[in-house]
Protein backbone atom coordinates (compact mmCIF):
# COMPACT_ATOMS: atom_id res chain seq x y z
CA UNK A 1 0.00 0.00 0.00
CA UNK A 2 1.46 3.32 -1.11
CA UNK A 3 0.43 6.14 1.18
CA UNK A 4 0.65 9.91 0.95
CA UNK A 5 1.79 11.43 4.24
CA UNK A 6 -0.29 14.54 4.91
CA UNK A 7 2.21 15.84 7.46
CA UNK A 8 -0.66 17.17 9.58
CA UNK A 9 0.33 16.29 13.16
CA UNK A 10 -1.82 13.47 14.48
CA UNK A 11 -3.86 12.96 11.31
CA UNK A 12 -1.64 10.36 9.63
CA UNK A 13 -1.74 8.35 12.87
CA UNK A 14 -5.52 7.92 12.75
CA UNK A 15 -5.18 6.83 9.10
CA UNK A 16 -2.55 4.24 10.02
CA UNK A 17 0.12 6.09 8.04
CA UNK A 18 -1.54 8.42 5.56
CA UNK A 19 -3.97 8.62 2.64
CA UNK A 20 -3.76 5.74 0.13
CA UNK A 21 -2.18 7.10 -3.06
CA UNK A 22 -4.61 8.26 -5.77
CA UNK A 23 -7.53 8.44 -3.33
CA UNK A 24 -9.96 11.33 -3.70
CA UNK A 25 -11.00 12.52 -0.24
CA UNK A 26 -14.06 14.65 0.50
CA UNK A 27 -13.25 17.05 3.34
CA UNK A 28 -16.64 18.20 4.61
CA UNK A 29 -17.45 20.76 7.28
CA UNK A 30 -19.25 23.93 8.20
CA UNK A 31 -17.90 27.48 8.43
CA UNK A 32 -14.98 28.00 10.78
CA UNK A 33 -14.00 24.36 10.97
CA UNK A 34 -10.61 24.81 9.26
CA UNK A 35 -11.26 23.15 5.90
CA UNK A 36 -9.15 25.52 3.80
CA UNK A 37 -6.31 25.51 6.33
CA UNK A 38 -6.31 21.70 6.21
CA UNK A 39 -6.04 21.83 2.42
CA UNK A 40 -3.26 24.44 2.41
CA UNK A 41 -1.30 22.49 5.03
CA UNK A 42 -1.63 19.26 3.03
CA UNK A 43 -0.28 20.96 -0.10
CA UNK A 44 2.57 22.79 1.62
CA UNK A 45 3.72 19.68 3.47
CA UNK A 46 3.79 17.92 0.11
CA UNK A 47 5.98 20.63 -1.40
CA UNK A 48 8.47 20.21 1.44
CA UNK A 49 8.58 16.48 0.63
CA UNK A 50 9.20 17.12 -3.07
CA UNK A 51 5.60 16.34 -4.06
CA UNK A 52 4.30 19.05 -6.37
CA UNK A 53 0.78 20.42 -5.99
CA UNK A 54 -2.15 22.33 -7.46
CA UNK A 55 -4.80 24.33 -5.62
CA UNK A 56 -8.07 25.11 -7.42
CA UNK A 57 -9.42 28.40 -6.00
CA UNK A 58 -13.17 28.68 -6.49
CA UNK A 59 -14.10 30.91 -3.58
CA UNK A 60 -11.18 33.18 -2.82
CA UNK A 61 -8.80 35.42 -4.74
CA UNK A 62 -5.40 33.76 -5.32
CA UNK A 63 -3.66 36.79 -3.79
CA UNK A 64 -5.64 36.36 -0.57
CA UNK A 65 -4.83 32.64 -0.53
CA UNK A 66 -1.10 33.39 -0.67
CA UNK A 67 -1.50 35.86 2.18
CA UNK A 68 -3.49 33.36 4.25
CA UNK A 69 -0.87 30.65 3.72
CA UNK A 70 2.00 32.99 4.60
CA UNK A 71 0.36 33.70 7.96
CA UNK A 72 1.14 30.10 8.93
CA UNK A 73 4.67 30.35 7.58
CA UNK A 74 3.77 28.57 4.34
CA UNK A 75 5.52 30.65 1.69
CA UNK A 76 4.73 29.13 -1.71
CA UNK A 77 6.43 31.77 -3.88
CA UNK A 78 9.62 29.78 -4.49
CA UNK A 79 7.63 26.70 -5.46
CA UNK A 80 5.47 28.70 -7.87
CA UNK A 81 8.58 30.23 -9.43
CA UNK A 82 10.11 26.77 -9.84
CA UNK A 83 6.94 25.46 -11.52
CA UNK A 84 6.32 22.99 -8.69
CA UNK A 85 3.09 24.55 -7.42
CA UNK A 86 0.21 26.33 -9.10
CA UNK A 87 -3.03 28.02 -8.16
CA UNK A 88 -5.84 27.57 -10.67
CA UNK A 89 -7.81 30.81 -10.53
CA UNK A 90 -11.46 29.85 -10.94
CA UNK A 91 -12.60 32.83 -8.88
CA UNK A 92 -11.78 36.09 -10.68
CA UNK A 93 -12.54 35.09 -14.30
CA UNK A 94 -9.37 37.04 -15.09
CA UNK A 95 -10.87 40.36 -14.01
CA UNK A 96 -8.56 42.80 -12.22
CA UNK A 97 -4.90 43.73 -12.41
CA UNK A 98 -3.76 41.03 -9.98
CA UNK A 99 -5.74 38.37 -11.82
CA UNK A 100 -4.00 39.24 -15.08
CA UNK A 101 -0.74 38.01 -13.56
CA UNK A 102 -2.13 34.56 -12.82
CA UNK A 103 -0.90 31.78 -15.11
CA UNK A 104 -3.84 29.38 -14.83
CA UNK A 105 -7.18 31.19 -15.16
CA UNK A 106 -10.63 29.77 -15.81
CA UNK A 107 -12.30 32.51 -17.84
CA UNK A 108 -15.81 31.15 -17.19
CA UNK A 109 -15.81 29.66 -13.67
CA UNK A 110 -19.29 28.21 -14.19
CA UNK A 111 -18.03 26.21 -17.19
CA UNK A 112 -17.06 22.85 -15.71
CA UNK A 113 -15.31 21.63 -18.84
CA UNK A 114 -13.21 24.79 -19.03
CA UNK A 115 -12.19 24.24 -15.40
CA UNK A 116 -11.24 20.65 -16.13
CA UNK A 117 -9.10 21.69 -19.12
CA UNK A 118 -7.16 24.29 -17.10
CA UNK A 119 -6.78 21.87 -14.18
CA UNK A 120 -5.37 19.17 -16.46
CA UNK A 121 -2.85 21.61 -17.90
CA UNK A 122 -1.77 22.76 -14.43
CA UNK A 123 -1.29 19.17 -13.22
CA UNK A 124 0.70 18.20 -16.30
CA UNK A 125 2.97 21.25 -16.25
CA UNK A 126 3.68 21.14 -12.51
CA UNK A 127 3.84 17.32 -12.42
CA UNK A 128 1.49 17.58 -9.45
CA UNK A 129 0.96 14.69 -7.08
CA UNK A 130 -1.37 16.54 -4.70
CA UNK A 131 -4.48 18.53 -5.62
CA UNK A 132 -6.96 20.48 -3.47
CA UNK A 133 -10.24 21.88 -4.82
CA UNK A 134 -11.61 24.65 -2.58
CA UNK A 135 -14.49 24.22 -2.68
CA UNK A 136 -16.08 21.58 -4.87
CA UNK A 137 -19.51 22.61 -3.55
CA UNK A 138 -19.28 25.84 -5.57
CA UNK A 139 -19.38 23.79 -8.78
CA UNK A 140 -22.84 22.37 -8.15
CA UNK A 141 -24.44 24.59 -5.50
CA UNK A 142 -27.08 25.81 -8.00
CA UNK A 143 -27.49 22.36 -9.59
CA UNK A 144 -27.25 19.80 -6.75
CA UNK A 145 -28.52 17.02 -9.01
CA UNK A 146 -25.10 17.10 -10.72
CA UNK A 147 -23.10 16.81 -7.49
CA UNK A 148 -22.31 13.10 -7.72
CA UNK A 149 -21.50 13.14 -11.43
CA UNK A 150 -19.13 16.12 -11.05
CA UNK A 151 -17.27 14.48 -8.18
CA UNK A 152 -17.02 11.25 -10.20
CA UNK A 153 -15.61 13.16 -13.18
CA UNK A 154 -13.04 14.90 -11.00
CA UNK A 155 -12.14 11.58 -9.40
CA UNK A 156 -11.59 9.97 -12.80
CA UNK A 157 -9.33 12.82 -13.92
CA UNK A 158 -7.37 13.28 -10.69
CA UNK A 159 -6.82 9.60 -9.95
CA UNK A 160 -6.04 8.94 -13.60
CA UNK A 161 -3.31 11.58 -13.52
CA UNK A 162 -1.78 10.03 -10.42
CA UNK A 163 -2.91 12.66 -7.90
CA UNK A 164 -3.99 12.17 -4.32
CA UNK A 165 -6.65 14.82 -3.84
CA UNK A 166 -8.81 16.63 -1.33
CA UNK A 167 -12.16 18.06 -2.43
CA UNK A 168 -13.37 20.56 0.14
CA UNK A 169 -17.13 20.38 0.66
CA UNK A 170 -19.25 22.93 2.50
CA UNK A 171 -22.13 22.06 4.78
CA UNK A 172 -24.33 24.29 6.90
CA UNK A 173 -23.89 24.49 10.65
CA UNK A 174 -26.86 22.19 11.30
CA UNK A 175 -26.37 19.82 8.34
CA UNK A 176 -25.02 16.41 9.20
CA UNK A 177 -24.35 15.30 5.62
CA UNK A 178 -21.36 15.79 3.35
CA UNK A 179 -22.36 18.62 1.02
CA UNK A 180 -24.25 17.18 -1.93
CA UNK A 181 -26.53 14.27 -2.84
CA UNK A 182 -24.56 11.12 -3.54
CA UNK A 183 -21.10 12.65 -3.15
CA UNK A 184 -20.30 10.32 -0.27
CA UNK A 185 -20.54 7.37 -2.65
CA UNK A 186 -18.35 8.99 -5.30
CA UNK A 187 -15.39 9.80 -3.04
CA UNK A 188 -12.79 7.28 -1.87
CA UNK A 189 -12.63 8.88 1.55
CA UNK A 190 -14.65 11.22 3.73
CA UNK A 191 -13.30 13.33 6.58
CA UNK A 192 -15.81 15.44 8.49
CA UNK A 193 -14.70 18.55 10.43
CA UNK A 194 -17.04 19.92 13.08
CA UNK A 195 -17.29 22.92 15.39
CA UNK A 196 -19.61 22.32 18.35
CA UNK A 197 -20.56 24.38 21.37
CA UNK A 198 -19.93 22.31 24.47
CA UNK A 199 -20.35 23.86 27.89
CA UNK A 200 -20.29 27.38 26.45
CA UNK A 201 -17.06 26.73 24.51
CA UNK A 202 -16.55 26.10 20.80
CA UNK A 203 -14.57 22.91 20.20
CA UNK A 204 -13.27 21.55 16.91
CA UNK A 205 -13.17 17.84 16.09
CA UNK A 206 -12.85 15.53 13.12
CA UNK A 207 -13.85 11.99 12.25
CA UNK A 208 -12.90 9.78 9.31
CA UNK A 209 -16.18 8.39 7.96
CA UNK A 210 -14.53 6.20 5.36
CA UNK A 211 -11.20 5.70 3.62
CA UNK A 212 -10.82 3.10 0.92
CA UNK A 213 -7.70 0.99 1.08
CA UNK A 214 -6.82 1.42 4.74
CA UNK A 215 -8.01 0.82 8.26
CA UNK A 216 -8.58 4.00 10.25
CA UNK A 217 -9.71 5.26 13.62
CA UNK A 218 -13.48 4.99 14.03
CA UNK A 219 -13.55 7.60 16.76
CA UNK A 220 -13.89 11.38 16.83
CA UNK A 221 -10.70 13.30 17.53
CA UNK A 222 -10.33 16.90 18.79
CA UNK A 223 -8.02 19.23 16.91
CA UNK A 224 -6.68 22.75 17.26
CA UNK A 225 -5.68 25.42 14.79
CA UNK A 226 -2.33 26.82 15.92
CA UNK A 227 -0.04 29.43 14.34
CA UNK A 228 1.63 26.53 12.52
CA UNK A 229 -1.57 24.92 11.29
CA UNK A 230 -3.82 22.09 12.38
CA UNK A 231 -2.81 19.68 15.14
CA UNK A 232 -4.99 16.59 15.68
CA UNK A 233 -5.10 15.06 19.14
CA UNK A 234 -4.69 11.31 19.43
CA UNK A 235 -7.23 10.94 22.21
CA UNK A 236 -10.85 10.46 21.18
CA UNK A 237 -13.64 12.88 21.98
CA UNK A 238 -17.31 12.38 22.68
CA UNK A 239 -19.95 14.92 21.71
CA UNK A 240 -22.92 15.11 24.11
CA UNK A 241 -26.09 13.65 22.59
CA UNK A 242 -27.98 16.95 22.93
CA UNK A 243 -25.37 18.67 20.74
CA UNK A 244 -25.64 16.02 18.09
Amino acid sequence: MERVITGIPGFDDILKGGIPRRNVVLLAGGPGTGKSIFGYQYLYNGLKRGEHGVLVALEEHPVQIRISMSQFGWDISEYESAGEFAIVDAFTAGIGEAAKRERYVVRAPDDFQALVDVLRAAIRETKAERVVVDSVTTLYITKPVLARSMVLQLKKILSGMGCTSILISQVSVTERGFGGPGVEHAADGIVRLDLDEIGGELRRSLIVWKMRGTAHSMRRHPFEITDKGIVVKKESMEIPREVR
